[in-house]
């Protein structure tokens, strides 16, 4: 069975190569943002229904939270992970969960039915890589600052439902941005994803073979918006894409923000609430994996590869 359930993912960096101008946010006049923005400057308890899993089990966690990885070597390892596990499931073996945390230099990615009217340039002449891929969704931009998270998990043990593993996926988001940073984010009806206010902070596109999930979800930490201004983000024209920085800036005008003197500590800060609340909502002890894959040492030694 091959199913693919996703939404327009997000994601961001300083923009490399060409640049291009961003037009005057909405954040340069933080009293007006304050008042517009109420809610999410003081949120509320999230209201989830969201049934848990009943039995806790192990996860195994791939932390590169702090490493660049570049999309075409995080995909194929996906892809292999994806395999190793049907292999297990096929001849009747556990089939343990995985999960890998990163970044990636800029890219686009496209969904398996993207089309090309949401880039606004020549894809011939695209600033960054451009990669389509098996998910669903719009197109999208990831650059460093995002934190890019990648389930590889076994449904069978948890809930054989793609509508509550994407519930799933933006609860851990919500948790996150409430609990972390006061944040008070939401889900849009109709929309996959997570919200404050108008803006978009992370994005959700999945894949799933044989109950195996791979792709994920994407947060935006201390992302450059930018590379968003040259296509549009998941296909939605009339909202905007936002990052915890900004948000994070309006609330110590509040004085209610909580304190960072550098983006790799926001970076760091925001990782271990999603591990955290990742362990949480669905149920699983994390497992650190401090052996590198092999993948990596390669990477040192050779430059980034090629779209496909």
């Amino acid at each position: 069975m091959e199913m693919i359930l996703s939404t327009p993912s997000a994601s961001f960096f300083p923009s490399c190569g060409r640049t291009h101008r961003r037009p005057e946010s909405p954040w340069s006049h933080p009293r007006k943002v304050i008042a517009k923005f109420d809610r999410v400057l003081h949120p509320k308890a999230s209201k989830s229904r969201l049934t848990l899993n009943a039995h806790q089990r192990t996860c195994e966690c791939f932390d590169l939270h702090r490493d660049l990885i570049p999309y075409n070597d995080a995909w194929s390892w996906q892809k292999d992970i994806v395999r190793e596990k049907i292999a297990l499931i096929d001849a009747n073996e556990e089939c343990p969960d995985s999960l890998i945390v990163l970044q990636h230099p800029p890219v686009y990615t496209l969904g398996t039915n993207s089309t090309e009217e949401f880039l606004n340039f020549d894809p011939k002449d695209s600033p960054f890589s451009i990669y389509r891929t098996e998910r669903g969704g719009e197109v999208t931009y990831h650059g460093p600052g995002q934190i890019v998270m990648y389930p590889i998990i076994n449904l069978r043990n948890h809930k054989m439902d793609l509508h509550w593993y994407l519930r799933a996926l933006e609860e851990v988001i919500i948790r996150v941005l409430s609990s972390t940073f006061s944040i008070n984010a939401n889900r849009v009806d109709g929309l996959t994803g997570v919200w404050a206010g108008n803006q978009k902070l992370a994005a959700i596109g999945i894949r799933v073979s044989k109950w195996i999930t791979f792709h994920g979800l994407a947060l935006n930490v201390t992302t450059d918006l930018s590379p968003f201004n040259l296509i549009v983000p998941c296909g939605i024209r009339n909202r905007q894409v936002g990052n915890i920085k900004e948000l994070l800036l309006l609330l110590r005008e509040a004085k209610n923000s909580i304190h960072f003197d550098k983006d790799s500590q926001l970076i760091d800060i925001t990782f271990e609430a999603l591990i955290h609340q990742f362990a949480q909502v669905f149920q699983v002890d994390i497992h650190q994996k401090t052996t590198p894959p092999p993948f990596l040492e390669s990477l040192k030694q050779a430059p980034p590869s090629s779209p496909g």
